[in-house]
């Protein structure tokens, strides 16, 4: 078994009217803390979806889990080839290299933290979506950053029937 040691000696402490926030509603990401802060151990943000919006396509990272736990409402979460529907308090953790999704289920909103661990910087990821979703770049510039990342699309024939 492999073992992480962080490489950070002080508490990160994020205030909440301090944390950026991408995107606005039905899609709002609160950046929380990147990889950098916490010495690789993790990285989180909390998103919050409004009436059944999408939250991430089908992907998958290689090095990290993604662990998701549902502070609102009720998502709908692609793990593997299973979708699954978590409500408040419930907690779903994807390990990695499995496919994985999430948006809030139909008709409802969803409030969710996210924390991936090992953390990876994500943070520009997120401010890569939002100059997509204002058409600044391209949707297909996601795929020369993959590697970086860690984030790799692919399609989900379970994801494309529950969601459609």
């Amino acid at each position: 078994m492999s073992q992480l040691t962080p490489d950070f000696d002080q508490a990160v402490i994020v205030r909440a009217a301090e944390a950026e926030v991408i995107g606005q509603a039905p899609t709002t990401i609160r950046l929380l803390a990147d990889s950098s802060s916490t010495g690789g151990t993790l990285s989180t943000q909390r998103v919050t979806l409004a009436d059944g919006a999408d939250g991430a396509k089908p992907h998958r990272h290689d090095n990290s889990a993604e662990l998701f736990y549902m502070l609102d409402g009720t998502a709908q979460l692609l793990s593997g080839d299973q979708v699954v529907t978590a409500e408040r308090g419930d907690l779903v953790i994807v390990p990695p290299g499995a496919p994985h999704a999430f948006a809030a289920a139909p008709g409802d909103d969803a409030d969710i933290l996210i924390v991936i661990t090992p953390g990876v910087e994500r943070f520009e990821y997120f401010r890569h979506l939002e100059r997509i979703a204002y058409g600044k770049v391209p949707p297909e510039s996601l795929l020369d950053v993959q590697e970086l990342y860690d984030t790799y699309f692919l399609s989900s024939a379970a994801w494309e029937t529950v969601r459609s």
